[in-house]
């Protein structure tokens, strides 16, 4: 039976045996706000313009995602991306002005030696400062809404015969203290409230092999104050459905290796005036490889993702690249699965 491996957590004594406990959760949201991403190849489709949803976890999180156990993680995570083609209501792309971006943020979480409903629990925060350079646009720079997180629940691990798994929720807000204003087509913030809940597992199907899932609900408030640009009274992005995946197999010196992937389709049309946008919801999923190392009091991930099947929204390409701090985690914690 592979022990708990390769990249995460803290001992703890066990009928005097030593047993892993995971990593603290991931979690990174790229926040960057195209507030006008209907492009002169779509306005010329449909003059109505198009809220769109706001940046969330696509790719950010990925590599035993579902796995964490009590004390404090810190990470640091930069997140490149680039897109040179938007598609309409059909799918079909047009070639636009590139739109790249570049988004840092800082992450702090810690779940408590307590349990709720046999659960550790904790709260995390999250601050992201980031850059957008959004063709003939505009550009902007400065901080984006910052992410709280109450409540996290991260349960112990299961087991079912020779397969493991570990799992957790966690209830996150986005509050609009971002960069904002209503005379930019370019924003960091959302401008409205956003609830974020979410459920991750991490599944050990065999020996050396994992496999994490990072399901997310979005729900986004009224902007009552959207770009004056627009000429609307009140912009609302749809409610939404997504998900990061992965597929990994651990080598050795401690090294994950695998692919993986992200998926988003609104369940909701979005709405400007109070009335909704028929037929606009977005769509967009990525895929690509990636590989994590585990250093110790260290973790280093790199993943890189492309785009395919967008509707209504951008396509391109992204980069992450994560390095997370275990401050109490000790040498012995660490081995290969």
């Amino acid at each position: 039976m592979p022990e708990l491996s390769s990249s995460r957590g803290f001992s703890e004594e066990n009928r005097g045996k030593t047993r892993l406990i995971i990593k603290l959760p991931q979690h990174l949201v790229s926040r960057f706000f195209l507030l006008f991403l209907a492009s002169a190849a779509t306005s010329a489709q449909s003059h109505q313009f198009h809220p769109p949803e706001p940046g969330v976890n696509l790719g950010d999180t990925s590599f035993l995602d579902g796995v964490a156990g009590p004390g404090w993680m810190v990470e640091q995570i930069a997140d490149a991306s680039r897109s040179t083609q938007i598609a309409d209501s059909s799918g079909q792309t047009a070639a636009v002005p590139a739109n790249n971006a570049i988004i840092g943020l800082t992450h702090i979480a810690c779940f408590s030696q307590r349990q709720i409903l046999h659960a550790w629990y904790g709260p995390e925060v999250l601050v992201l400062p980031g850059y957008v350079h959004a063709g003939n646009q505009g550009s902007v720079g400065g901080l984006g809404d910052l992410i709280v997180s109450p409540l996290i629940l991260q349960w112990k691990e299961w087991k079912f015969g020779r397969i493991r798994l570990q799992q957790r929720v966690d209830f996150d807000f986005f509050l609009p203290m971002g960069q904002y204003q209503r005379t930019s087509k370019v924003n960091l913030s959302s401008h409205a409230l956003e609830a974020n809940p979410y459920y991750a597992v991490t599944v050990f199907p065999a020996k050396h092999w994992e496999t994490s899932w990072r399901i997310h609900y979005l729900w986004n408030s009224v902007n009552h104050a959207p770009p004056l640009a627009t000429a609307l009274r009140s912009t609302q992005a749809g409610q939404a459905l997504f998900f990061c995946s992965t597929l990994s197999h651990a080598l050795p010196h401690k090294i994950w290796f695998g692919a993986n992937g992200y998926y988003l389709k609104q369940i909701r049309n979005p709405s400007v005036n109070g009335v909704q946008l028929t037929g606009s919801p977005e769509q967009i999923g990525a895929i690509g490889p990636g590989a994590l190392s585990d250093l110790g009091h260290f973790n280093l991930y790199a993943n890189f993702y492309h785009e395919l099947g967008a509707v209504n929204r951008p396509e391109g390409n992204k980069v992450v690249l994560r390095v997370q701090w275990l401050p109490g985690r000790k040498a012995s914690d660490s081995k290969a699965n």
